[in-house]
């Protein structure tokens, strides 16, 4: 899947699409020292609190996500990104209308 992606412009908006109830994602770049995986959730849908040992960052690129990073609800809507440092804890939800998101992870020694 990721072999048809590499050297063409991509309507990012695009790579993903809402399923009804559902999270989607496409795993778009994967190596060792990280990732970038692209998200769809449909209204109501969301990702449990968890941590990670290495820093995230979150871009959002329709609608609009309730990101809680160690207690703290964020808003972040299209255009706007978010940073969720190595081991504090965080959730995301899709509150009031579906999002789709890039998540990029780089890991480091």
């Amino acid at each position: 899947m990721m072999e048809d992606l590499k050297a063409k412009a991509l309507d990012i908006e695009n790579l993903v699409k809402y399923e009804k109830d559902s999270v989607v994602s496409r795993e778009v770049i994967k190596k060792e020292l990280g990732t970038v995986t692209f998200f769809a959730f449909d209204q109501g849908q969301g990702l449990s609190e968890h941590s990670a040992p290495f820093d995230a960052m979150v871009q959002i690129i329709d609608g609009e996500a309730e990101i809680t990073i160690s207690g703290v609800k964020n808003t972040v809507k299209k255009g706007e990104m978010i940073i969720m440092p190595a081991n504090e804890p965080h959730a995301l939800q899709a509150v009031n209308a579906p999002y789709k998101m890039i998540l990029t992870m780089i890991k480091s020694d």
